[in-house]
């Protein structure tokens, strides 16, 4: 049996990291391509009319970029979890396929906050899907330290603690934009820029710390 620096034995499927990091792979870049298709223009418009016609699309093109900023973070996040994941249990696998279903339902709530971006129902259905997404990374941090079988050998718990910590300051700034966009959908969008900020209050230890 192989050695984990921590932990008990726990059950595991049988689809490995690997298997399942591909087929997260592939739903991420679906919900990167979906994003693009909502950013459209009318056909047959005269030439006068395209000027117009695009300055229309530009809120699309913003929520565009915004959910590809977010998806493409939560993928390399994703890659990043993997390598500390020798071992899938159940809990791991349903999370993860939660993560996933949220990740490909994105564009629902990129479409409604570019067509309807100032209203508060829109707003707060985009900062609750990031937050719930994000929570859902945590909760994979979380399983790894309470099973650390399935944790790679390399894996420490400071490392694992510093993550988790990271993933609930995230999860507080978009969880309390929720009702910050019942003032406002305006302040609450800039509400989200604090969670550029909440990396750098954490240093990633080395791997190999314990």
């Amino acid at each position: 049996m192989t050695n984990r620096p921590f932990g008990r034995h726990s059950r595991h499927v049988t689809v490995g990291p690997d298997r399942l990091l591909a087929l997260g792979d592939a739903v991420f870049s679906i919900a990167m391509t979906l994003l693009a298709l909502d950013i459209t223009v009318p056909d047959g418009l005269p030439e006068n009319d395209v000027a117009d016609a695009v300055a229309d699309a530009v809120p699309t093109m913003g929520a565009y970029l915004l959910s590809f900023a977010v998806i493409g973070t939560l993928w390399l996040v994703q890659h990043g979890l993997f390598r500390l994941i020798a071992t899938l249990d159940r809990w791991l696998l349903l999370l993860y396929f939660a993560l996933l279903a949220l990740v490909a339902a994105l564009p629902f709530p990129t479409r409604l906050i570019s067509e309807y971006g100032e209203t508060t129902t829109a707003t707060a259905c985009y900062a609750a899907a990031i937050a719930v997404a994000v929570t859902l990374v945590c909760g994979m941090y979380v399983r790894l330290l309470m099973n650390p079988d399935s944790a790679a050998p390399h894996t420490s718990r400071a490392l694992l603690k510093v993550e988790i910590r990271h993933g609930v300051l995230l999860v507080l700034v978009f969880a309390t934009s929720v009702p910050v966009a019942f003032y406002s959908p305006t302040l609450a969008k800039y509400w989200w820029l604090l969670a550029m900020g909440t990396r750098l209050l954490y240093r990633r230890p080395a791997a190999s710390q314990d």
